[in-house]
């Protein structure tokens, strides 16, 4: 009976999510309304209703379909489409923080009921469409004993994939199926803790660099700062010799990162902290500056301070930088990628966003794909949804996307970690 006494404070957050509707305010775009903290014994918690697909599909805009290309994965989380056009999926679960106060007990139990029950891959699976007729007949195991993979990054002849602990390469031959040798270490990841265990991973433009994105060990520094060294920022890092440096820091949990063709910027999607009212803080989408700060811990979308941290640093809030783009209070942003031609107007010009959706707002968000528009090289609307129906009208959760990655071709790839499906997105129309 370890959980015994926290049954009733579980009872009550149960309660407190059925209680009525949250308000939902504009928050998108480069100026979103931000109410007054709130404070409370526990946050709006939500569980989450999962139920099997069936016969059902997510739902995509008319001139487009969507197929399921793999079932019966083991936690898929993020893809790369190689140059032949196999699919690359990273399979794992990390992190494993121990609990700090009853309240984060509580809020992992009904995390829990929203993800899937199976065991973690640790692997990269590989899946193949040898005739082009959008079905992936070939399925391979290319790597496997890894350690939570989630980013996957090539270039040249050579594959990085960031494992929860450490970056590390294989050498790539173009239409192999498995690896030929065991991984090479290039750099160790901090790992100590993981309360945030995802490590984004995308390659600068010219090859000559890495950059991953590494989130914080808590929500706003409850472990301590010794515990945050290293974190809460995007390193970059050296192909050649793995030496590493922080390029941004201040960004709580950067969940995934991507380049911007034409203009070589890197951009990423952050996830804000908690526990302080159902429409703050904002996940955000923005361009990474180097030797950026974006405010974490000490504030939030700018100057906006953080009262509950301790001790305050004003110099650091007035250098925080306000992010580009506002995608809406605990979405739960996990998938970033910039689209392409192929993907068809009017969806040729912007970013497809993955959402996994939030789990402590009494109305949920998230739970879908969508895709911001730009213009000149800038977000410049609101978000589109592009794939949705992952939480049904009937309350139930059928789905939640992670990675979203654009086929050249024509086809968004989307990795949904609880159905454990792939899902291909294609035009129908010229």
């Amino acid at each position: 009976m370890k959980y015994a006494k926290l049954l009733p404070l579980l009872a009550l957050s149960v309660l407190l999510a059925a209680c009525g509707e949250d308000p939902d305010p504009s928050q998108y775009g480069s100026d979103p309304q931000l109410p007054a903290p709130q404070g409370g014994l526990l946050p709006a918690m939500k569980i989450a209703n999962p139920a099997e697909w069936g016969d059902q599909r997510p739902t995509v805009p008319e001139g487009y379909t969507i197929a399921a290309i793999a079932t019966d994965l083991q936690i898929p989380r993020q893809t790369l489409v190689l140059p032949n056009g196999d699919i690359l999926v990273a399979e794992g679960r990390g992190g494993g923080a121990p609990r700090l106060t009853p309240k984060d007990v509580i809020a992992g139990i009904i995390k829990a009921q929203g993800t899937s029950p199976v065991a973690s891959g640790n692997r990269l699976t590989l899946l193949r469409d040898s005739d082009g007729d959008g079905i992936y007949e070939g399925r391979t195991v290319f790597a496997d004993n890894l350690n939570a993979p989630y980013g996957l990054a090539l270039v040249g002849d050579r594959l990085y994939v960031a494992n929860q602990d450490a970056l590390v390469r294989f050498e790539y031959r173009e239409g192999q199926t498995e690896a030929s040798g065991p991984p090479v270490t290039i750099t160790e990841l901090p790992s100590a803790i993981n309360h945030h265990w995802t490590k984004a991973l995308t390659a600068s433009a010219d090859g000559r660099f890495l950059y991953v994105g590494i989130g914080s060990n808590s929500n706003i520094t409850e472990r301590g700062m010794e515990a945050e060294v290293d974190r809460a920022m995007v390193w970059q890092v050296d192909v050649q010799t793995g030496a590493h440096r922080p390029y941004a820091t201040g960004l709580r949990n950067p969940t995934a990162l991507a380049i911007q063709s034409g203009t070589g910027e890197l951009w990423a999607v952050v996830n804000e902290r908690d526990e302080i009212g159902p429409n703050l803080v904002p996940d955000y989408l923005t361009a990474v500056r180097e030797g950026g700060f974006y405010g974490w811990p000490y504030s939030y979308w700018g100057q906006n301070v953080d009262t509950r941290v301790r001790p305050q640093d004003p110099q650091k809030v007035a250098a925080a930088i306000r992010p580009d783009f506002s995608l809406g209070s605990h979405v739960a942003a996990l998938g970033l990628a910039f689209s392409a031609p192929a993907m068809g107007a009017p969806f040729a010009d912007g970013v497809f966003v993955g959402e996994h959706g939030s789990w402590n707002r009494n109305t949920p968000v998230g739970y879908r794909v969508s895709f911001v528009p730009f213009r000149s090289g800038r977000p410049a609307g609101p978000p589109i949804d592009f794939v949705s129906g992952f939480l049904g009208t009937d309350g139930k959760t059928r789905g939640r996307p992670v990675g979203v990655t654009i086929d050249p071709r024509g086809a968004l790839i989307v990795a949904d970690d609880l159905s454990n499906t792939i899902w291909r997105v294609t035009p129908t129309g010229p």
